[in-house]
This record gives C-alpha cells, sequence and structure tokens, in this order.
C-alpha cells in the first residue's frame, strides 16, 4: 500500500489530512497540558489541607499530638503532603517528557510537511507548465498546416488563371513551399515536445508524485506511532507514583495500626491526676444532743449559726468538698500554685526544662562570641577584640538572670516533691498536711484538700496570701511565752509523722491535750507535755473539748 500509487491524484486531500494529523496532535498536547495543571492544582490543594491541620507550633493543639490517635492524624497529614509530591511530579514528567518533546516535535512535523508539500507543488507546477508547453506547439503546429493549405490552394489557384503573369506564379508556389516547411518544422517541434512531455508526465505520476507522497505518508505515520508513544508514556509516569502513593497509604495504614488506646488512656491520667486522695464518707453528726459545736468543714454548706463561718484570713467559706470546689479564676500564679500537686510538679519541671534549655542556648552564643574574640586577639585586622565585650557582657548577665530564675523553680520544684525542707512554719505544715491528704489510711481529706500547701482550688484568694496571714498567726503563736492552757482532750486516730518545724508526731490510739481547736485551716494544736507541743491535721485526731461535757466533736 503506497500512497504515491493509491492516491496518485489526491494531492489536495492529503493535504489536509496531514494538517488534519497536526491538528490531532496539537490537541493531544494541549490535553496534557490541561492534565499538568490539575495535577499542580490538586498537589497544591492537598498541601493547603495537610498545613491547615497541622498542629500550631508552642500551643496545647501540640501538646494533644502526644496521643496515638493524634499521632496517627499527624503522620496522615504527613503521608497526604508526600501523597501531594508524588502528584507534582506527575505534572512535572508530563511537561519535561510528553509536552516539551511534542511541541518540539510538532515544529519539526510541520516544517518537513512544509517542505513535502512545497516540492509536490514544484512538481505540479513543472508538469503544468510542460503541458503548456505541448499546448503551445500544438497549436503551432496547427495553425502552420493551416497556413500551408491556405498558400498551397493559392498556388493552385494562381497557377491554373491564364491572366497571372509567371512572375507571380512563382512567387505564389515560393510562398507555398515556406509555408509548407514551417508545418513541417511546427510538426517536428511538436512530436518532440509531445515526447518530452509524455516522458515529464511518466515520470510525474510514476517517480514524483510516488516519491514525495511515500514521504508524506511516513511522515504521516511517524506522527501516529509519535503520539501512541506519548500515550503509553502518559500511562507510565502515572504508573511509576503507584509504589510511592501505596507506601504513603501504607504508612497512613501503618499509623493507624500504631493508636494504642491504653497508651492515650493513660496519658490522659498524667494530663490530669490532680495527686489528691478522693474524700472519704461523712460522719453523721446527731443535733439532737446540746453542744457547742466547733468550726467543722465535714458538711457541703456551713450555713449553721454554731462555729465560724469564714476562715481566720478572711477568705469565703471553705465548707465544700474538694470535687465541687471551683478553680480560681485569676491569673496563674508564677509557681502554678493554682493547679493540682501532681500537675504543679509537671508544670514547673516544664518551666525548669525550659530554662535550661534557654541557658545552654545563651552559654553556647557565648562560647561563640568567645571564640570570635580570641580571632580578634590574633588577627586584629578582622575586627577589634574590644566591640565584643559589651555583648559578651550582655550574655553573661543573661545566664546569671536564667539561672537565678531557674534556681527558684528548681526550689518550688523540690518542695512539691518534697526534696527540700519548706521556708517557713506555715510551709513547713502545709508540707506535713500534704503528706496527711495522701496517707493511705485516711478515710476523709476533704477539709484537708482545701487546705492544701499549694492553695489549689480556692475561690478568691491565692496561697501566698494564705501563706502569708497564716505564717503571721503561726509565728504569733509561737511567740508566745506563757503556755496555752488545755481546753479539752484528743485521741489519735491515725499515726502521723510530724517531720516538720510546727508539727508533733502522735501514734494511733494515743490520747493528748488540745490547746486551741482547729480554726478553719485544717490543723489542731496539742500537747504530749509541757515541752512536747504542735500541730496535726485535725482529720487525724477526735476532740473532745470540756466546755462540752455532754458530747464530742469528731474531726474526721
Amino acid at each position: 500500500m503506497s500512497w504515491g500509487i493509491e492516491l496518485w491524484d489526491q494531492f489536495d486531500n492529503l493535504e489536509k489530512h496531514t494538517q488534519w494529523g497536526i491538528d490531532i496532535l496539537e490537541k493531544y498536547i494541549k490535553f496534557v497540558k490541561e492534565r499538568t495543571e490539575i495535577e499542580l492544582s490538586y498537589a497544591k490543594q492537598l498541601r493547603n489541607l495537610s498545613k491547615k491541620y497541622q498542629p500550631k507550633k508552642n500551643s496545647k493543639e501540640e501538646e494533644e499530638y502526644r496521643y496515638t490517635a493524634c499521632q496517627a492524624f499527624l503522620a496522615t497529614l504527613n503521608e497526604m503532603n508526600d501523597y501531594a509530591g508524588q502528584h507534582e511530579l506527575i505534572s512535572e514528567n508530563m511537561t519535561s517528557q510528553i509536552i516539551v518533546e511534542l511541541v518540539r516535535y510538532v515544529q519539526e512535523l510541520k516544517q518537513e510537511r512544509k517542505s513535502h508539500f512545497h516540492d509536490g507543488r514544484k512538481a505540479q507546477q513543472h508538469i503544468e507548465m510542460c503541458w503548456k508547453q505541448l499546448e503551445s506547439s500544438k497549436r503551432r503546429f496547427e495553425r502552420d498546416c493551416k497556413e500551408a493549405d491556405r498558400a498551397q490552394q493559392y498556388f493552385e489557384k494562381m497557377d491554373a488563371d491564364i491572366n497571372v503573369t509567371k512572375a507571380d506564379v512563382e512567387k505564389a508556389r515560393q510562398q507555398a513551399q515556406t509555408r509548407h516547411q514551417m508545418a513541417e518544422d511546427s510538426k517536428t517541434d511538436y512530436s518532440s515536445i509531445l515526447q518530452k512531455f509524455n516522458h515529464e508526465q511518466h515520470e510525474y505520476y510514476h517517480t514524483h508524485v510516488p516519491n514525495i507522497f511515500q514521504k508524506i505518508q511516513e511522515m504521516e505515520e511517524r506522527r501516529i506511532v509519535r503520539i501512541g508513544e506519548s500515550v503509553k508514556t502518559y500511562a507510565e509516569l502515572d504508573r511509576q507514583v503507584i509504589p510511592i502513593i501505596g507506601k504513603c497509604l501504607d504508612g497512613i495504614v501503618k499509623a493507624a495500626e500504631s493508636i494504642d488506646p491504653k497508651n492515650d488512656s493513660q496519658l490522659v491520667v498524667e494530663a490530669y491526676k490532680s495527686g489528691f486522695e478522693p474524700p472519704g464518707d461523712i460522719e453523721f453528726e446527731d443535733y439532737t444532743q446540746p453542744m457547742k459545736r466547733t468550726v467543722s468543714d465535714n458538711s457541703l454548706s456551713n450555713s449553721r449559726g454554731e462555729g465560724k463561718s469564714e476562715l481566720k484570713f478572711g477568705g469565703k467559706s471553705k465548707g465544700k468538698l474538694w470535687p465541687f470546689i471551683k478553680k480560681n479564676k485569676g491569673a496563674t500564679p508564677e509557681d502554678f500554685s493554682n493547679l493540682p500537686p501532681e500537675q504543679r510538679r509537671k508544670k514547673l519541671q516544664q518551666k525548669v526544662d525550659e530554662l535550661n534549655k534557654e541557658i545552654q542556648k545563651e552559654m553556647d552564643q557565648r562560647d561563640a562570641i568567645t571564640k570570635m574574640k580570641d580571632v580578634y586577639l590574633k588577627n586584629p585586622q578582622m575586627g577589634d577584640p574590644t566591640s565584643l565585650d559589651h555583648k559578651l557582657a550582655e550574655v553573661s548577665q543573661n545566664i546569671d538572670k536564667l539561672r537565678l530564675e531557674t534556681q527558684k523553680f528548681e526550689a518550688w520544684l523540690a518542695e512539691v516533691e518534697g526534696r527540700l525542707p519548706a521556708r517557713s512554719d506555715q510551709a513547713r505544715r502545709q508540707s506535713g498536711m500534704y503528706e496527711a491528704q495522701n496517707a493511705p489510711s485516711v478515710n476523709n481529706c476533704a477539709q484537708d484538700r482545701e487546705s492544701s500547701p499549694d492553695g489549689s482550688y480556692t475561690e478568691e484568694q491565692s496561697q501566698e496570701s494564705e501563706v502569708k496571714v497564716l505564717a503571721t498567726d503561726f509565728d504569733d503563736e509561737f511567740d508566745d511565752e506563757e503556755p496555752l492552757p488545755a481546753i479539752g482532750t484528743c485521741k489519735a486516730l491515725y499515726t502521723f509523722e510530724g517531720q516538720n518545724e510546727g508539727t508533733i508526731s502522735v501514734v494511733e490510739g494515743e490520747t493528748l491535750y488540745v490547746i486551741e481547736e482547729d480554726k478553719g485551716d485544717g490543723w489542731t494544736r496539742i500537747r504530749r507535755n509541757e515541752d512536747e507541743e504542735g500541730y496535726v491535721p485535725t482529720s487525724y485526731v477526735e476532740v473532745y473539748l470540756d466546755k462540752n461535757a455532754k458530747g464530742a466533736k469528731t474531726y474526721i
């Protein structure tokens, strides 16, 4: 099958068909280009989506990603980011391996097509010119033959006329001979041109046109092959990223399988554990017995007239059980004393770690400046060593400030963890009270929690004010030179190790004298003998006041 043989007379249609083939190729290029734009747009949207849901740095949201479920979600976001990268790769490869290559090929194809059809038109013009020459020689031959016939007829007429002179007859004869010769020459010329035209026409239809059309056919077939190769490449470029996309999806599945509900539950415990013991049972208070009640925090509401309705230092009544106490809504204290013990410890530890990191950064900066100063000292042309003194002093000052700050938080942390002795009588009493709160044998510690050493869960006053006022009260009490008279007795319900200054140790079942009742802070002052007296947690003793002979008030 050859276009030159089968389509020898379809030059114009072949010209239209090959132009259509180029249009199809350009349409395919446009299609691939739009696909790359879609891939880029999709990748961009995926990246934006992943970025939108990424946790913000140094925010509470970032802390939430400690949980394995959140980590799985974060891994999914990261995998989707890589997934987007594969779509960008598809776009990049299609642009370089299909679009760029085909655009260059189309330009070459257009140039080749133009060259072939230029040769075809040139051959057409040549054969048309040969045809015109043939037609011209044929008409000339025809004309000369007619002229020769007329000249012959004129000669014969003149020769037959007796009235014509011999000279005129001779002239007519010569004219006839001349015309006859011209006709013979035209015949020879026409015959030669006809032979030449037939040769050219044969060459045109059997050699030139087939060769030109064969080249056009080969050009068109290469175009078809090229489109097929590009379509295959189009699929392969997509297929190449499938393993990577599969790995991204495998990563998401692996992240999902790494979710550990037990671990997340434990993290919730670590995040919100207060360190308090749950409140115990509330003792029945027999109001049928006439008695003078002392201050009690054992009920949800301390609304009766008996006892004190407010604490000594002016705060609201703490007659609520711990679960119902509202947190302080004021500004967060620097020592995090508004938090439960366990949470306070974690916050202080976190602050210490942050300060240590800042100190390390400043020390690294100081080392760098010192090295630079040494370089300047050895090579004065590089800079003035004294120009770094101010910066070096500033960094050293920052280090000293950070170290003092660290020591402050470490002291608070050590105090919470019980590693250091308290810094005042009240703090020591509070530390002892914290021990009382966490003793496993305590049945009811709601009152102790409300007076916890970190000042947590108070309604309208901070720990600092409590410490300041209570410490002043205790200082005044310990400054008393005259021993206080006993106002009753008490029985130790539990053993208490009074390790802090101002407290006294008692043994379960031991009977002692009460010299000062609970003033609302959760402590009762007792005496064993003239030389031994101090405070014990009110919840650790059962108090019997001498002024109330008919009954006893129990702090449990």
